[in-house]
């Protein structure tokens, strides 16, 4: 399995591929992953692939779209994945994973954001994709999701509506 100095994205879409529509007054999924462009730019030392495994937002995803990004993980040597999802049902998607995968070794992240990550003048896409990068360097095998400064396992976390933040889920 290839380790070192490669990252696979898998991109979902969700809001951290999102665009505002001053027409429409919404925030439309985006047809096409902004992440490959804007982590190009970040000069990265790890080489990075990407697969597009859906567009959609979370809430629409499948049990059909999990096995599809479950297969990508599963058929790459790549090690070390960051998955960018919809914040919506990321833990549920983690959790998928986590039950389904048989490859063992693999650091799985899923990331994502509460803005998207171009458009906005304040978003905070651009500081959980650097965070997933250098966790997904330091972490061991399993499966997590990296938001909001913190690092979760799939069923210990909630997204807090009301404060735009994952927390640890109340015992």
């Amino acid at each position: 399995m290839d380790s070192r100095g490669r990252i696979l994205f898998i991109m979902t879409s969700g809001t951290i591929d999102s665009r505002f529509s001053p027409t429409q007054d919404a925030i439309l999924t985006g047809k096409k992953s902004m992440v490959p462009g804007y982590l190009s730019k970040l000069k990265l030392h790890d080489d990075c692939e990407y697969f597009v495994a859906c567009m959609k937002d979370s809430r629409e995803l499948s049990d059909s779209d999990r096995a599809k990004i479950l297969s990508a993980i599963e058929k790459s040597r790549i090690s070390r994945v960051i998955i960018t999802h919809g914040t919506y049902t990321m833990a549920e998607t983690a959790a998928f994973i986590k039950k389904n995968l048989k490859a063992r070794g693999k650091t799985i992240v899923l990331t994502g954001s509460m803005v998207p990550v171009s458009g906005f003048a304040v978003s905070d896409a651009p500081f959980n994709l650097g965070y997933a990068v250098s966790s997904a360097q330091k972490l061991k095998p399993g499966v997590y999701l990296c938001m909001n400064g913190k690092v979760f396992r799939p069923n210990e976390v909630e997204k807090n509506i009301k404060k735009g933040r994952f927390e640890a889920k109340k015992k």
